[in-house]
């Protein structure tokens, strides 16, 4: 487990956080060895962290008949620790849903496993006035650092006030914000809200799977005249073809690096490019077209033709590839071979699988 301050610290220097997928057996049991092996591939693959008990892996793992949440955060700490040991800084997060009562217990139990922080879903609250929801994560903030998360209405968020996040950013546990409502101008909302708040010590983190490098190059006005990046990113897309995602960071880094503190400068025309290849790697892994109906299925697909998964299995049997999206995956790694991680996970297979 992290120290506070070097949680903060690591947060701010922008990782690359994949959310963690579940690995199924054919019978939809846990496939324990599979699920090891992931875990170290994002390690392997430079990663600097993992969420773990997201959307990506499925939140019915929580379901009385599932009862996976345990095992499963419990695992990926144990493979985490016993791979990365002490030789640099891994962050552990831990997806959290559900009421403030089931929201503290998920996070007593994350805290218990030597999770560093919690990715709080406000899933749950839809209905709920925005004041409720600041109780609500105040109260999450006791417990366990807290990671805010903005999700997008198609998948069971809501929209928010920049009043709401500016509040947020006032609670002292915030140790960072994964912003994902997939529109430009709610994405604005939360990075002035931080900025305004003056919240140095808050790092953002995208969640826009459909406009990671945009997000990760910008930079947006603040207070003082001081550019505010986006760090990092906490991506369910970041969970296929990681060592490739390394590297983009580790660029957009350097690129960002060359800016004044104003964000003034050049920015190479070909990131634009760039952006445009991921977003549309991203539709056919996302499934995009069918409003991310087979999402879950996508990336698993993804992971089972490198050998990483033995199939694409989900707890629920309804969950599978849309029409046509095995065909999208075919043309994006045919048109976009510079995203994929295919060599390095060849060479590193045997070893995650069976250490």
């Amino acid at each position: 487990m992290l120290a506070p301050a070097a949680l903060r610290a690591h947060l701010l220097a922008g990782q690359v956080l994949p959310a963690h997928p579940l690995a199924l057996t054919a019978t939809r049991t846990l496939d324990e060895r599979r699920q090891r092996a992931l875990t170290r591939y994002y390690a392997d693959a430079g990663a600097g962290g993992i969420a773990v008990g997201v959307h990506t892996t499925q939140f019915a793992i929580r379901d009385r008949q599932v009862a996976l949440y345990r095992p499963v955060l419990e695992l990926a700490a144990e493979t985490a620790r016993d791979w990365v040991g002490d030789a640099r800084p891994f962050a552990l997060i831990a997806g959290l849903v559900g009421d403030t009562a089931q929201a503290v217990r998920e996070a007593e139990l994350a805290r218990t496993l030597g999770y560093d922080a919690g990715l709080l879903s406000l899933g749950a609250w839809r209905d709920a006035e925005e004041q409720e929801l600041l109780v609500h994560c105040r109260t999450v903030a006791e417990t366990i650092p807290l990671f805010g998360f903005y999700l997008q209405p198609a998948v069971g968020g809501r929209e928010l006030s920049y009043r709401f996040w500016r509040e947020l950013a006032e609670v002292e546990g915030l140790v960072a914000v994964k912003i994902a409502p997939f529109d430009r101008y709610r994405t604005i909302d939360v990075v002035r809200a931080v900025a305004d708040a003056g919240r140095d010590d808050v790092a953002l983190y995208t969640g826009n799977d459909d406009a990671i490098v945009t997000d990760l190059l910008t930079p947006f006005a603040a207070p003082g005249g001081v550019a505010r990046f986006i760090v990092g990113g906490l991506l369910g897309q970041w969970a296929v073809w990681t060592q490739r995602a390394v590297a983009l960071l580790d660029r957009v880094k350097a690129a960002r690096g060359g800016l004044a503190a104003d964000g003034e400068g050049p920015i190479d025309a070909r990131w634009l490019r760039e952006a445009a290849a991921l977003t549309d790697a991203n539709g056919a892994v996302f499934d995009a077209r069918h409003r991310f109906a087979g999402c879950i299925p996508g990336i698993h697909e993804v992971l089972r033709r490198q050998g990483l998964l033995a199939g694409i299995w989900c707890l629920d049997s309804h969950e599978r590839l849309s029409l046509g999206q095995a065909e999208e995956l075919d043309r994006v790694t045919r048109e976009y071979p510079w995203l994929t991680d295919d060599e390095f996970v060849r060479e590193g297979l045997e070893r995650w699988l069976d250490s």
